[in-house]
């Protein structure tokens, strides 16, 4: 068994019209991408839900209601394993100039755009990783009914 080397939680966050919230990013010199909010647990994180809900307010400026924890993805990462936990949640609020963090800050990270896409319509995106692509698009009745 392979050591976890990093642990994170991810949101597939659903708005009020049933639109998955996105992060679109373009990083120079690379094909633009998308993914899902969210980032590494903190030793101060008392629970998976509530590093999440810590993420979506420094990455997105949202705050969400409606967690449930739907799928697990481990992918190789240096001298063990990335294992990201994601939920499906709701979105309650959205303030975009609430976001923090540096990658705000550095231009040369790129850049961090939202977006809201049907999930019918994510055929059209690059969303990472691609097993969670698969998922969301195979379960779109069962996250859009949670």
């Amino acid at each position: 068994m392979r050591r976890i080397v990093r642990r994170s939680v991810r949101a597939i966050l659903l708005d009020e019209e049933g639109r998955l919230v996105l992060i679109k990013r373009i990083k120079p010199g690379q094909a633009p991408y998308w993914t899902t909010p969210g980032g590494g647990l903190e030793s101060t994180d008392l629970s998976l839900e509530a590093a999440l809900r810590r993420e979506l307010h420094e990455e997105i400026g949202a705050e969400a209601d409606q967690f449930a924890q739907v799928f697990l993805f481990t992918a190789p990462a240096g001298e063990g394993v990335s294992v990201q936990h994601f939920f499906v949640c709701r979105l309650l609020q959205l303030e975009e100039d609430a976001r923090t963090g540096p990658e705000f800050a550095d231009p040369s990270r790129g850049d961090y755009r939202l977006d809201r896409v049907a999930i019918g319509a994510l055929s059209a995106v690059d969303l990472k990783p691609d097993a969670l692509k698969e998922f969301i698009e195979a379960n779109e009745e069962a996250l859009l009914s949670l």
